[in-house]
Formats: structure tokens, C-alpha cells, sequence
């Protein structure tokens, strides 16, 4: 079994950091919000986006599933009583040559084996599409 482990810092009221290993990654904790940080929902969207990239780098060398390109867009919807999300929805956009049977078995492969879109379907409706990009 993988475990996993980061710190988070609180560095004053406008923010704070996370670390792991090398990497470090500011946080908008700050009650007024802040430009140049990602806050906990678009940390959250933002997690799945790299599993499902990250998917797609793990499946394409065993479909032997050509590609250019990856990109994500994904849209969350949160209910104010009480606060939580309700709903995720995504696009998936490949740029590929693949037939489009293959690109939907490219989904289903990112879909089945990610650790972050299973645990979120588990919780919450998750919903997306894969398309053709350029």
C-alpha cells in the first residue's frame, strides 16, 4: 500500500505554503482570496486534472495510443448549506490521429485506474468527456 505525506505552513493572514520533497506550492488560506495562489476547491480540480494526465501518460504506452497533447478543463459546482461540492464535470481534449473507439478506451483507462477521479466519483457526482483536439 502507497502512502502519501505533505506539510502545510500558515505564513500569515493573505496565505500559506505546502512542501514535498523538492517542490513547494503557495496557498491562498487568506479569507480575502488572493490572485497568485490556487484556493482549496481549484487545489482540489487541479489534483484531478494532473491524475487524469498523469493517466493518460500511464495508459499510452500499454494501448501503444499515440498523442501530442493533453488538456483538462474542468468546472465544480458548490452548494452554500452545507459547503460542499455537488457536482464536477471536465473535458478531456487529446490531440491524436487515434480512431475515436481508441480514444474512448483511452477514457475508460484513465477513468478506471485514477486514484484521485475514483476517490472523487466516490464522493461526489464526476462527470466528462473526451474529445479530439488539434
Amino acid at each position: 500500500m502507497l502512502t502519501y505525506a505533505i506539510s502545510a505552513i500558515r505564513d500569515d493572514a493573505q496565505g500559506s505554503h505546502a512542501g514535498v520533497r523538492q517542490a513547494s506550492l503557495v496557498l491562498d488560506t487568506s479569507l480575502a482570496g488572493r490572485p497568485d495562489a490556487f484556493n482549496p476547491v481549484e487545489l482540489l480540480l487541479a489534483a484531478l486534472a494532473a491524475c487524469m494526465i498523469k493517466g493518460v501518460e500511464r495508459a499510452a504506452p500499454m494501448l501503444h495510443f499515440a498523442f501530442s497533447g493533453v488538456r483538462v478543463e474542468l468546472h465544480a459546482e458548490r452548494q452554500d448549506a452545507p459547503p460542499k461540492l455537488i457536482t464536477i464535470s471536465y473535458v478531456l481534449t487529446i490531440d491524436t490521429d487515434e480512431t475515436d473507439r481508441r480514444l474512448e478506451l483511452l477514457h475508460t483507462n484513465v477513468r478506471k485506474y485514477g486514484t484521485i477521479s475514483n476517490t472523487l466519483a466516490d464522493a461526489v457526482a464526476l462527470t466528462g468527456t473526451i474529445v479530439r483536439g488539434t
